[in-house]
């Protein structure tokens, strides 16, 4: 027993640290009075005997059941403001595990308030717009009856694609006019009408009037315009197929 208390001290305690100075002859009996290269054995300390979770600091509010008291925030933090409470909180107190889980715990109750607050807002809005239109007057719904919106995707896809035919066009505008770049734009409007309403017809019919709409406006729009805000090589008729692609393009996107 003396031997593995000497060479593994951690595991003795206190009292076999005791009992060891019976065995043990006192430094006087070798070296008389004087106590010179005496190695003086103490009380071996044992592992268990310290403190569980050593000086690590403990989460105050631990019982506080107002997440957001719980962080030390306000209802009307941001989104910044909460992250940065919770990774501060997880600073302070890392190494204790009730304490972060505390910290959490009251982190995901908040960004789960904040989501179902949005989604029950989202709802509230859509059903605002709903009950608008059924309040408005018949001409309107009527009008809205050939209003449709479309996924992102397809909004954008076509976007970019009479975004190309006016870059296009102004690019090549010194050349020649944008007559070419106008009849495949009206193709491609024809096209995707085709493919969304079934009917070859209709689809010409909402094409051509597109068109026409557009020519119409941008050669009324295009003059009352500051030479200021236009580029000084651009024409009218440049300037007004820009009109149209923009007609064309809300044509085959928002019609049905």
């Amino acid at each position: 027993m003396v031997s593995l208390c000497l060479s593994k001290p951690n595991f003795a305690t206190p009292f076999l640290g005791q009992k060891l100075s019976f065995f043990l002859p006192s430094c006087s009996s070798f070296h008389g009075n004087t106590t010179k290269d005496c190695v003086v054995l103490g009380g071996p300390r044992c592992a268990v005997d310290t403190p569980y979770g050593g000086n690590v600091p403990k989460f105050p509010r631990l019982r506080v059941w107002d997440p957001y008291k719980r962080l030390g925030i306000s209802r009307d933090a941001s989104e910044e403001e909460i992250w940065g409470s919770r990774n501060f909180l997880l600073q302070q107190y890392t190494g204790h595990e009730r304490s972060e889980e505390s910290i959490e715990a009251a982190f995901e109750k908040i960004l789960m308030a904040s989501f179902q607050h949005r989604k029950k807002t989202k709802i509230n809005l859509k059903t605002r717009l709903k009950k608008q239109v059924e309040e408005s007057p018949p001409w309107i719904k009527n009008l809205l009856s050939f209003v449709e919106l479309p996924p992102v995707d397809i909004t954008l896809r076509r976007l970019f694609l009479f975004a190309f035919m006016g870059g296009w066009s102004i690019i090549n505008s010194a050349e020649s006019g944008p007559a070419f770049q106008v009849a495949v734009s009206l193709a491609a409007c024809i096209y995707f009408l085709n493919e969304k309403t079934k009917s070859l017809g209709r689809a010409f019919i909402i094409g051509f009037g597109a068109l026409v709409t557009g020519w119409v406006c941008g050669s009324l729009l295009v003059p009352n315009i500051p030479s200021v805000l236009l580029h000084p090589t651009w024409t009218l008729e440049l300037a007004t197929s820009l009109v149209v692609y923009v007609f064309l393009f809300l044509g085959c996107t928002f019609l049905k």
